[in-house]
C-alpha cells in the first residue's frame, strides 16, 4: 500500500510540474495588442503584414519608416516606432474606418524612435482613449476644424499625456465653426471599460508646444520633472487647464526642459519644435542633439498660430468606428514574425528544469 501512495505521489507531481511549465512557456501567446489594424485604407486583423513604409511586426507594436499615407487607427493598445520622416492625414473616403483624425487608437498608444510623425485631422492630430506617450520621438499633431460645428478640436485628444526621453511634441487646434472649442492639447476621461483615464500632463526632460484659442492643454492635473514652463509666465497647472499666474487660461503652452546649457543651435527659450526662435537645427537629433544625415533629419515644424476666444467646457462624442471587412487583407505582403530572444532562453531553461524535476520525482 505504502507503494501504491508512493506512485501516486509522484504521479500528481509529474502532472502539476508539466502543468506549471505550459502554462509559463505559453505566456507570450497571451500578449496584449492590438486587435485589428487601420492603414492605407485597409483593415487587418492579423500581424505579420506591412506596405510601402509601415510594418506591423506583432499585435501590438507597428514601425513607420518613410510612411506618407492616409489615416492609421487600432482597436488596443499599440507601441509605434518611428524612424525617418512620417505623415498620416485624414481619410476623406465616404467608407473610411477612421475619418476626423489622422492617427486612433482604442486603447495605449506609445510613440517612439528617431524619427518625426505629422499626423493631421479636422477633429484631431492624434487621439488615444487611454494614455498617449512620447518617448524621444518627434511629433506635430493638428486639427484645422474643417466642417466641424459644435465639438471640441485639438491636436492632441487622450486621457492621460506623457512626454519624456527627450520627446518633442508640437500640438495646435484651430476651427471657425459654430461652436467650436479649439486646444492644442486637450485629456479627458475617454477611457475604455473600468479602466479610468487621469486626464493629466506629465513633462519629464522633454519639450510640449501646445496652442488653442480655448486654452493650450487642458487637464485636471500634472506635473514637471526636469522641465519648466516657458509660457506662459508663471504658468501653473489649474484645476481643469494650465494657467497664467494671474489664473486667466493660456491660450499657448510651452514646457522645456529645466537644463543649464541648451543643445547646440539653441538659445534659453522656446526650444520646441515649433520654428522661429529657439527653433533646433535641422539637423539635430531630438534625443541626443547630435548632427545626423538622410530621412531622420527633424522636419521644420511651423509655429502654432493663436487667437483669442473664451473659454468654455466641452465635453467632446468620440467617433465610432464601422468594422471593414478581412478580405482587406488580401494583397499584404507577409512578414516573418518576430521572436522574443528572451521568452525563448527562459522557456528553454524552464523546460530543462522541469525535465530534471520530474527524473527526480519518477526516481523517488
Amino acid at each position: 500500500m505504502f507503494a501504491a501512495k508512493s506512485h501516486t505521489s509522484r504521479h500528481h507531481i509529474a502532472i502539476v510540474t508539466m502543468a506549471c511549465l505550459c502554462v509559463l512557456l505559453g505566456g507570450p501567446s497571451y500578449a496584449a495588442g492590438a486587435e485589428s489594424l487601420i492603414i492605407a485604407g485597409a483593415t487587418y486583423y492579423e500581424p505579420g503584414v506591412s506596405g510601402p513604409g509601415w510594418a506591423w511586426t506583432d499585435a501590438d507594436h507597428l514601425e513607420l519608416n518613410g510612411y506618407a499615407g492616409e489615416a492609421i487607427g487600432a482597436e488596443g493598445d499599440l507601441v509605434l516606432t518611428l524612424a525617418g520622416q512620417n505623415s498620416v492625414t485624414e481619410s476623406h473616403a465616404p467608407d473610411a474606418d477612421i475619418t476626423l483624425c489622422g492617427m486612433e487608437v482604442w486603447g495605449n498608444l506609445t510613440l517612439r524612435g528617431t524619427g518625426t510623425l505629422t499626423a493631421t485631422g479636422s477633429q484631431c492630430g492624434i487621439h488615444a482613449s487611454q494614455t498617449l506617450v512620447v518617448d524621444g520621438c518627434i511629433v506635430d499633431a493638428r486639427a484645422d476644424g474643417a466642417d466641424i460645428t459644435d465639438e471640441a478640436v485639438a491636436g492632441v485628444i487622450a486621457g492621460d499625456m506623457a512626454v519624456r526621453g527627450g520627446g518633442r511634441v508640437v500640438a495646435a487646434g484651430t476651427g471657425s465653426g459654430a461652436g467650436v472649442r479649439a486646444y492644442g492639447v486637450y485629456l479627458q476621461d475617454l477611457s475604455i471599460g473600468d479602466v479610468a483615464a487621469g486626464c493629466r500632463l506629465s513633462v519629464d526632460a522633454s519639450w510640449l508646444d501646445a496652442t488653442g484659442a480655448d486654452g493650450g492643454v487642458t487637464c485636471t492635473g500634472g506635473s514637471l520633472v526636469s522641465a519648466r514652463f516657458v509660457a506662459p509666465a508663471g504658468g501653473v497647472f489649474g484645476a481643469s487647464c494650465v494657467v497664467d499666474a494671474s489664473g486667466a487660461v493660456a491660450p499657448h503652452v510651452v514646457v522645456e526642459p529645466d537644463v543649464a546649457t541648451p543643445p547646440a543651435g539653441e538659445t534659453d527659450g522656446v526650444v520646441v519644435p515649433g520654428g522661429g526662435a529657439g527653433e533646433p537645427s535641422a539637423d539635430a537629433n531630438p534625443a541626443a542633439g547630435e548632427p545626423t544625415t538622410g530621412s531622420t533629419a527633424n522636419p521644420a515644424l511651423k509655429p502654432a498660430a493663436t487667437t483669442t476666444k473664451t473659454t468654455t467646457a466641452v465635453t467632446m462624442t468620440t467617433v465610432a468606428k464601422a468594422s471593414k471587412p478581412k478580405t482587406a487583407t488580401a494583397t499584404a505582403a507577409m512578414l516573418p514574425k518576430t521572436a522574443n530572444n528572451n521568452w525563448i532562453a527562459t522557456s528553454v531553461t524552464l523546460f530543462l528544469l522541469g525535465a530534471v524535476l520530474l527524473a527526480a520525482a519518477c526516481r523517488c
